[in-house]
């Protein structure tokens, strides 16, 4: 059986090891020569106001994972949806329906969380 999943792991042994020698040859071979220039941030033809370098509060990052968490979530409305119908005519429909209302509220208890702990507030 770990035979049929041979050709699978050599792909991926190749795939991490070609990954790993492009960064490697990259890094070696590519051009070192930092200037202030180049390290100052470019905001659309604008003056940049401080250094290129300066630290994004963490808020930036909460609130952008707590986006793509809620939004991937929210994906798994359509597919429920559509087989919804088909549950509903073998007579699963309630069993559906009440298991999307489970997910629907722990969406929402997550939700009040981070409301409540103030991660969606912008400063």
């Amino acid at each position: 059986m770990t035979v049929e999943y041979l050709p699978l792991a050599i792909l991926f042994i190749l795939a991490i090891g070609l990954a790993f020698l492009v960064v490697a040859l990259g890094h070696l071979f590519g051009p070192k020569r930092p200037t202030t220039r180049k390290s100052a941030a470019y905001e659309s033809g604008m003056q940049p106001i401080g250094p290129g370098t300066r630290r994004i509060s963490v808020r930036f990052y909460l609130i952008a994972v707590l986006f793509i968490l809620f939004d991937i979530e929210v994906v798994f409305f359509l597919p429920w949806a559509v087989v919804l119908s088909a549950f509903t005519k073998q007579g699963w429909g309630l069993f559906a329906l009440v298991e999307m209302l489970v997910f629907i509220i722990i969406l929402l208890v997550g939700y009040a969380y981070a409301w409540k702990k103030g991660a969606l507030e912008w400063e």
